[in-house]
């Protein structure tokens, strides 16, 4: 088993400090298994568009981070990645509720992975569905995208 998967269990029991931008938007990690990782999130009017409801880029925040710790958990300690790709198909229209995302590694290669999420709302109803194209950084690529 790779030793990221467990920087981002000891985040899970919070034993280390969660990213910032989960932070600021409140994530956290619910799950944590190599490749797969469930994480939740409240969301309000405060993450409101213009026409009242959830804006999008929310959904794509907590899918990203979603997916991108997924993949961190087949990731070795001297190993980084980075996002190349995002695709997100909006299902339905989200107001006041929890989140959850759920996402796993569908391919991992030597360099490329895919990863695939769902995003629920607290009814267990889908809001999107996104997949996400990862690339595996090592050596002096890596440096400076360490997972803390």
């Amino acid at each position: 088993m790779s030793k990221l998967i467990e920087r981002i269990r000891a985040i899970q029991r919070g034993e280390l400090p969660a990213p910032p931008v989960a932070k600021l938007l409140d994530m956290r990690i619910t799950q944590v298994g190599e490749g797969r990782v469930t994480m939740q999130m409240p969301v309000d009017k405060r993450y409101a568009n213009p026409i009242g409801t959830l804006h999008g880029g929310i959904i794509c925040d907590l899918a990203d981070a979603a997916m991108g710790t997924a993949f961190a958990t087949t990731c070795e300690e001297e190993e980084s990645y980075v996002t190349v790709e995002l695709k997100c198909n909006y299902l339905r229209p989200v107001w006041d509720t929890v989140l959850t995302a759920l996402a796993w590694v569908v391919s991992r290669g030597r360099t490329v992975g895919l990863v695939e999420c769902e995003v629920k709302d607290k009814d267990d109803r889908l809001i999107a569905k996104l997949s996400s194209t990862l690339m595996v950084l090592r050596g002096d690529a890596a440096k400076g995208r360490e997972i803390k």
